[in-house]
């Protein structure tokens, strides 16, 4: 029989209300940044499933059809735990690192985060700032075509579902 909320543990309920905080952050990060890349003609798409299984935080295209990918983070054990950060490079031409305004950012200068690869963006809930642009590591014709179908039939799908609800059974789903 599961607890109720009122007979949690304190320790459960400081975690449950770390990450909702957190979750907050994170929204409030993705929309400085989207509203940042819309300002540059780049739209996204958030929670974007890859085919290696992983999920993209912002996945989006640029006027020029490249491929951009955004990880977000808002916690230093966030930051320093992902190790399998490096999976998303296989499915975007530029990647960036989306930060929340009070992380340290000291450790993104390492090569443990491939400064030479990644970009870095730091934003709130109203902007976001590009502190280090992200090198264009162009992928092949043919994975960026994949990818972009994918993304546009995933749009699609949100879409029709957020119009109509029932739809969301049918199909391959996300």
């Amino acid at each position: 029989m599961a607890e109720s909320p009122a007979l949690e543990s304190p320790a459960l309920a400081a975690d449950s209300l770390e990450t909702r905080i957190d979750e907050r952050h994170a929204l409030a990060v993705a929309r400085g940044i989207c509203r940042l890349f819309a300002r540059n003609d780049i739209w996204c798409l958030p929670e974007m499933p890859l085919r290696s299984n992983r999920r993209a935080d912002l996945m989006g295209i640029d006027a020029k059809g490249r491929i951009v990918i955004v990880e977000i983070k808002v916690s230093k054990a966030d930051l320093l735990g992902d190790a399998k950060w490096t999976d998303y490079l296989d499915h975007c031409d530029r990647f960036y690192w989306g930060l929340a305004p009070h992380l340290d950012r000291a450790c993104m200068e390492t090569e443990a985060f491939l400064p030479h690869a990644c970009g870095l963006i730091v934003a709130d809930g109203y902007d976001a700032e590009i502190l280090r642009p992200a090198p264009s590591l162009p992928l092949a014709p043919a994975r960026r075509k994949a990818e972009i179908e994918r993304m546009a039939r995933v749009s699609l799908r949100r879409q029709v579902v957020g119009v109509d609800p029932h739809c969301a059974t049918w199909g391959g789903g996300e």
